[in-house]
Order: C-alpha cells, then structure tokens, then sequence
C-alpha cells in the first residue's frame, strides 16, 4: 500500500531534554483568554482579552497578527456555514471598575487580515448586565447544538450567576424574546460541548490575574438538555458551585482558563486553555496552551501533556509490542526454583541452587547486545514483550522540525542507539541505521479519547484520511489508513 512520503534531507537536532521549548508552544503563544481555537485557510487563529490575538501555520509555533476589532475581553469564536462568528465582551468583569458589561457579536468571512474578503460587520449587543444585578455580562461562550441547529451563548463570572441565551444563527442576535436562563455560579469563562445525548458545560473556577499565584482551574457538568441543570459526577448542580474538575495546574503551567474544543474527528479531540503563568517563563500574562481531551465513563478529562520518553510501544488490538527483528538475546539467568509435583509425596522440596547467581538480574546492556544486530535497515515486528533492549523506543521531539495542533514531530529510535523508526513508501515499517532527520523518520503522535496512542508518520499528518502505525494480523506492523471503530491502530506506550 502506497503512502505519501517525500524525504528531505534536512537535518534537525533532537532535543535530549524537556527545556522549556517543549513544555510549552513554540514562538510568541502569549494571550489571556484565548477564543476557541479556529482553523482558517490551513491556518490557525484565536483572540484574546483587550483585542488582537495569534496565528500559526502548523499548530504548534504561534506569533502575533490575529486581528479583531472592539478591545473589550475574552472573546470567542465559532464557524457557522463559511463564515466566522466573533463574540466579546465590552467592558464588565471588573474592567473599568465596575460590573456593568455588554456581550457583542459580529461577522467576518475570513480570519485571515492579509484576504480581500477580510471585514468584520458591525458589533451587535446580545446581553448586558447593569452593574448591580447579580450578574456580570462577560465571557461569552458560543455553542452550535449539532442536533438542532440551535445557537446559544453562556456568559458570565463568579461575580454572579452564568446565564445562556440563545442567538440567531444567520444574523448573530439575539432570538426575540428569548430569556436568560441562570446555569451556574461561581466560575467563568464557561462554554457548552455535547457528546452522546449530554450537554457539559466548561467552567472555570478559581482566581485569575495574579500570576503563579492564580488558581484557575477547569471544572464541568452535564445536562440532557442545553439550558440545565447541570450536575457534577457527585450530583452536585453547577447553580449550587459544583463541577467535576477537567484540569488544574500541571507541567510547571499554573492556573488553566477558557476551555475551547478543537474535534479533529477520528476519535482525536483536543481543547486550548490558556495558564496563568509557566514557570519556566513567568514574566507573561497567560500562555496559550493545547492539551489531548479524553473521556472516561462519559466525562471529559485532559489527556497527557506527551512530550515523549522511553516505552513499549504496545498494540491495543493484540497486546504484543512493536520490536525491531532481530534474534532476540536471552537475558543472563538467575535462580530457579525446582517445584513440587502436585500428588507425589516423596518429591524432592524446593531448594536453594548453590551453582547460581542470587542477585537481580539486570536490564540488557544494549550497547552489548547490538553487536549481534546488522548494520543495514531491518523489518520490524509484533512479540511477547519480554524486556528485550530491542523493544525498548525511546520517544523524543525534533527541533527545527516544524509540528501540528500542539505538539512538535517525534523521532521514534532503539533505547540507547540511533537506530530510528521509518516508514517507506511501499506502507512497511522499518528500522534505519541512523537518525538523519528524513520526513520519513519524524512522527506524529496523537493521543485519542481512550487514552490510546495513534502514530503516523509525518507526511500524513494533513491528510483527512491518514496512513498510520497499523497492527495487521497478529505480528506484522505496517502502514494503512486509521478506522476509529477498529483496535489495529490503538497503542499504547507503557514505561518498560
């Protein structure tokens, strides 16, 4: 089976350590309350509080330009049909020393300023707070309900109660007549997703703006119905503060806020949020961050922050591990222990054998054992993992090597050597000598909502239908196209 793999002969450095570089995104990702993600002619964009916002190429190294007029804070964005909806918020939240904000919204064909057709509408007031309500019009969040067609807006901070109301999806305004409906206390920043007949609405609770000291974190309930209630896994309504926690401070990244869902389909669902403050790069206000989205026993919860390390790159359809072929090299032996027969009364006891080591058996010397192995490229295969140094891969980003939708591209080598993991044109799997930084060598590692592990290599990476690591039959690896309703392209990358 064919794939699309062009090399080219561009060296790049791998990174041998997690430096900043890699636990946070490349470039300039500074925003605070950051729009759901948007994707716009094979670019990315989102917007942030007091106006403008970032665009990337890839998804991974994001830099300044993203343009959107009207200041105010915390905005949001949704495509509806071929054009962009924009929500903000004008003042409200503090802002200006009160509470008295107003939502707009407004309408641009393209995200992209450098397109003739870039031009916003004029903002459109959809909700208000007077300052003294219990409530402050702020925050807006946009949802397009996949079932009915229907467009809704949350609003609001832990000043007071989080509303929804529902918008016109061909004008931006608000449906005539249409009441607030209260949701939720003591969060903001809120947003709607639906899966599976539920309806989760995305909080943020906790305290923002104060740095490493921030302790924003994102929580969620669910509903059969988008206007509530909505309840935690502890049956804790959101109108009453409850909310099942999604993510809080991780990876040296403080205080996580604005929860936005990026579905690449597939069974691939990432979310932005920004952080408060990153350690490692304290002296900005709010980080862009892009973390996997996974859902166990129908609740969202954030996936790993993979930034690679050494595993058994294990198949989910089989439960045998992806090996280079090589003879394998037993490992040096250790005590046995002579059993009783079950029913023979005169069967000699176990005893200790004194011609035998009692120490433990270490792992294998890999620079020992590779004197056994060819030079040239070998096949790879699916075994027992029994511990083998050549089924050990040690997982590592590539710098300079460009990347996708938050995170880099990966080398996949041998534990201990340079001997790295390619994909050939003919859809077979191999082991190169050498890591020379071929496109044909650099991976994509995406993690699904299971919590399993898609890998394809980097050519496929923009494909709609991409070629991955697939497990055909018991023991051969090979490349075919992912089916999100099958095991064969699942695994998953155990610590050895």
């Amino acid at each position: 089976m064919k794939t699309r793999l062009y090399a080219t002969a561009r060296l790049v450095v791998v990174l041998s350590a997690l430096s900043h570089s890699v636990i946070a995104l490349e470039g300039e990702p500074y925003i605070h309350d950051p729009s759901t993600i948007m994707e716009c002619d094979g670019k990315y964009y989102t917007f942030g509080t007091r106006g403008g916002g970032l665009i990337s190429e890839d998804g991974w190294t994001w830099h300044e330009g993203g343009v959107r007029p009207g200041g105010g804070a915390a905005p949001d964005a949704l495509k509806i049909g071929d054009r962009y909806l924009v929500a903000y918020s004008a003042t409200g939240g503090g802002l200006g020393g009160g509470h008295n904000g107003r939502i707009l919204t407004m309408w641009n064909k393209t995200l992209d300023p450098d397109s003739p057709d870039f031009k916003y509408t004029d903002a459109i007031e959809v909700a208000s707070s007077d300052g003294e309500e219990d409530c402050d019009a702020i925050d807006a969040g946009l949802f397009l309900d996949p079932t009915t067609g229907r467009l809704w807006c949350t609003y609001g901070t832990y000043f007071g109660l989080i509303r929804i109301v529902e918008l016109d999806p061909q004008t931006g305004m608000r449906v005539e007549g249409n009441e607030a409906v209260d949701i939720a206390i003591d969060c903001e920043a809120t947003t709607v997703i639906y899966r599976d007949g539920w309806y989760y609405l995305l909080g943020t609770h906790g305290t923002c703006c104060s740095g490493p000291r921030s302790t924003y974190n994102i929580r969620v309930g669910r509903s059969r119905n988008v206007t509530g209630p909505y309840v935690d896994h502890t049956g804790m309504e959101m109108i009453r503060g409850g909310g099942k926690l999604v993510i809080a401070a991780n990876n040296r990244l403080i205080g996580p806020g604005h929860f936005g869902l990026i579905d690449l389909g597939d069974d691939v669902q990432k979310f932005s949020c920004h952080y408060e403050a990153d350690l490692d790069d304290p002296g900005h206000f709010g980080v862009l961050g892009i973390r996997a989205l996974l859902w166990k026993n129908g609740w969202p919860v954030a996936g790993d922050y993979f930034m690679g390390g050494t595993f058994e790159i294990e198949s989910e359809r089989s439960g045998y591990a992806l090996e280079m072929g090589v003879e394998a090299v037993p490992l040096a032996e250790g005590r046995v222990r002579q059993m009783r027969v079950p029913g023979e009364q005169n069967a000699p006891r176990p005893r200790r054998n004194d011609n035998m080591s009692h120490e433990p058996i270490p792992d294998q010397d890999v620079a020992v054992v590779s004197k056994t192995w060819p030079a040239h490229t070998v096949v790879t295969r699916l075994g027992d993992y029994m511990l083998q140094a050549h089924q050990k891969w040690t997982i590592a980003p590539v710098e300079n090597a460009g990347g996708y939708l938050g995170s880099p591209f990966f080398r996949i080598t041998i534990s201990g050597t340079d001997r790295a993991l390619a994909a050939t044109e003919d859809g077979e799997v191999v082991v190169e000598p050498a890591f020379s930084g071929d496109d044909a060598q650099l991976w994509r590692i995406d993690q699904l909502i299971d919590g399993t592990y898609r890998i394809m290599p980097k050519a496929e990476s923009g494909n709609r239908h991409p070629m991955c690591l697939t497990a055909v039959g018991v023991s051969t690896p090979s490349l075919s196209t992912f089916d999100p309703d099958r095991f064969n392209s699942r695994w998953n990358l155990k610590k050895p």
